[in-house]
């Protein structure tokens, strides 16, 4: 876990933030959120794809560990169980992945 928060706190431009309390940290780039990472719960929720098309693929590949997120998962955001069966090297990818396509639409003034 410690390694993760780690990693998403590295990228260029990257916030750390807890906006409903201790149990859920909130990456961000430019004010936008790239991942939210359950603490207590150990799972983090990144964007998977544009759309939840997209995002199903990772959950065919993963389907005990990887879950479509709430409320947001629709717009391609799935979350993924970090104890699960989802190796580090695609977790890792799925954090860049989720990173970048934020970076993407940001403004090009809010760009790191």
């Amino acid at each position: 876990m410690d390694e993760l928060i780690a990693y998403c706190a590295g990228k260029p431009g990257a916030e750390e933030t807890y906006p409903w309390g201790d149990a859920e940290l909130v990456c961000k780039v430019g004010g936008k959120a790239f991942a939210f990472i359950g603490l207590d719960v150990h799972t983090v929720g990144v964007k998977c794809g544009a759309d939840a098309e997209a995002a199903a693929l990772w959950r065919e590949r993963f389907p005990d560990d990887i879950t479509v997120s709430g409320y947001i998962g629709r717009y391609g955001w799935n979350t993924v169980a970090l104890k699960g069966s989802v190796p580090d090297d695609d977790l890792l990818e799925l954090v860049d992945g989720s990173y970048e396509a934020v970076v993407a639409r940001l403004p090009k003034r809010k760009r790191p």
